[in-house]
C-alpha cells in the first residue's frame, strides 16, 4: 500500500466532484477518473485535477496506481463495479444504493467480509459534529428511554414536471427513488444515533407529477416523488418519517426529533451548527463547535470553533478521512460499511413491498445469506 493513498473516481457528475474534494482533504491523491465516455473522463480529469483519465471504469479499477475505488456512477452499475474492485483487492467507496437488489447487496457485503476489504457507503450525515454529540448523549442515557422517533427529509430539486435526470428512470436508478435516494439516509441516521433498529414498517408512496417524463423523454416516470413511513423498533419505540423530493423551498432538509422520557434531541441539516436539546424546564441550542460540544465524539468531528458552521462537504471530508484511516489499519468508530448498504437495501425493499400491499412488513435484523430470487428495488 502506498504511503499516500491513490484514488480513482468512477463518475463525472456532482458526487464525483464531492468525492474528489474529500480525497484531497484526506491527504490522498486522485490518480484517475472514468466516465461514460473517454471524452467525459478527459473533461472531468481536467476539472478535478486527476493525473489521468481512464478509458473505462474497468480500466480504472485495474490500474496499479489506484488503491481506493470511488463509485459515483448511476445506481444500476454499482454492483458490477464494486464486485470487480473487490476482486482486484481494492478498498471501495460505493455511493448508495450499494445495489438495486437485496440479492446483489447481500452478495457484495459477503464478498467484502470474505476478502477482508475496507468498504464503505457514504452515509455522511453521521459525520456532523452535532450528530455525533446526539449519539453520545443517547449512549450515556441523557434523554432517558427513547420512545418516539420522528422526522423528515425534504428536497425540491424535482419540484417541476419538466425536471429530470437518470435517477427518475427505474432502469438506471432502481424502482425506489425518493426513499431509495434520501429516505435511507434518514433511517441510517436514526438507527446510528439511537442504537435502535426498525423491525417492521408500513409505507405509502406517491407522485406529485404523473406527467413527468424520464430522462430520455420516452415514458412517464414510475418511481415515487415522496413516501410516508410508520415504523416500530426492537426497543419498543414507534416512529415516522416523511420523505419528499418535490417540496418547494426545501433544498436538503434532513430533520429529526428523537424524544425520550427526560429530554428530546433534534437536528436540522439545513442549520447544522446546532443540536437542540429539549427538557421540560428549559431548552438549549448547543453550538456545534470544538469549544462548545460536551462529548469527545462530538468534538472529534468539530474542526472549527463555534459560530463557524461546518456543512455537507466538511462531513463528507470527515467520512473519507475515516475510510482512509481504516485502509491504513485503524478502526474509526461509526464508519458505514457494505453491511450498512445491505441494511438500506432491505429497508428499501420493505418500503416497496408495503406500498404495494398496503400492509405492515417485517425488516430482518440479521444479515442472513441471500437466498431469495433476484428482486429489483
Amino acid at each position: 500500500m502506498a504511503a499516500v493513498l491513490r484514488s480513482g473516481i468512477i463518475g463525472t457528475g456532482f458526487m464525483g466532484e464531492v468525492h474528489a474534494h474529500a480525497v484531497r482533504a484526506a491527504g490522498g491523491t486522485l490518480s484517475a477518473v472514468a466516465g461514460r465516455t473517454t471524452q467525459s473522463a478527459e473533461r472531468a480529469a481536467a476539472m478535478l485535477g486527476a493525473a489521468h483519465s481512464a478509458a473505462s471504469p474497468e480500466d480504472l479499477i485495474d490500474r496499479d496506481d489506484v488503491d481506493v475505488v470511488h463509485i459515483c456512477s448511476p445506481n444500476t452499475t454499482h454492483a458490477e463495479y464494486a464486485e470487480r474492485a473487490l476482486a482486484a483487492g481494492k478498498a471501495v467507496v460505493c455511493e448508495k444504493p450499494l445495489a438495486t437488489s437485496v440479492e446483489d447487496a447481500a452478495q457484495l457485503a459477503d464478498l467484502a467480509h470474505r476478502h477482508g476489504s475496507v468498504t464503505s457507503v457514504p452515509f455522511v450525515y453521521r459525520f456532523y459534529p452535532a450528530v455525533r454529540e446526539a449519539r453520545s448523549l443517547v449512549r450515556r442515557g441523557d434523554p432517558g428511554r427513547l420512545w418516539l422517533l420522528h422526522g423528515s427529509y425534504l428536497q425540491d430539486w424535482l419540484a417541476s414536471p419538466q425536471t429530470t435526470n437518470w435517477r427518475v428512470d427505474p432502469a438506471r436508478g432502481g424502482a425506489s427513488r425518493a426513499f431509495g435516494d434520501i429516505g435511507v439516509h434518514w433511517c441510517d441516521l436514526m438507527e446510528f444515533v439511537t442504537g435502535q433498529r426498525i423491525t417492521r414498517l408500513v409505507a405509502s408512496t406517491s407522485q406529485a407529477f404523473a406527467e413527468r417524463l424520464g430522462d430520455r423523454g420516452s415514458s412517464p416516470v414510475a418511481t415515487e416523488d415522496g413516501a410516508t413511513v410508520l415504523f416500530e423498533t426492537d426497543q419498543g419505540a414507534t416512529g415516522s418519517v416523511v420523505v419528499s423530493q418535490v417540496t418547494p423551498g426545501r433544498k436538503n432538509r434532513l430533520w429529526f426529533s428523537f424524544d425520550g422520557t427526560d429530554a428530546s434531541l433534534s437536528f436540522d441539516q439545513e442549520q447544522p451548527d446546532t443540536l437542540w436539546v429539549g427538557r421540560t424546564a428549559a431548552s438549549t441550542r448547543v453550538a456545534a463547535g470544538r469549544d462548545t460540544l460536551t462529548t469527545e465524539a462530538g468534538r472529534r468531528y468539530a474542526r472549527l470553533p463555534a459560530g463557524h458552521p461546518q456543512g455537507y462537504q466538511d462531513s463528507f471530508n470527515a467520512f473519507v478521512a475515516d475510510v482512509y484511516d481504516a485502509v491504513r489499519g485503524n478502526a474509526p468508530d461509526g464508519l458505514p460499511t457494505f453491511a450498512d448498504g445491505l441494511r438500506a437495501a432491505r429497508l428499501t425493499q420493505a418500503i416497496i413491498t408495503s406500498a404495494q400491499s398496503g400492509g405492515w412488513v417485517a425488516t430482518p435484523l440479521q444479515d442472513e445469506p441471500a437466498r431469495r430470487a433476484h428482486t429489483t428495488i
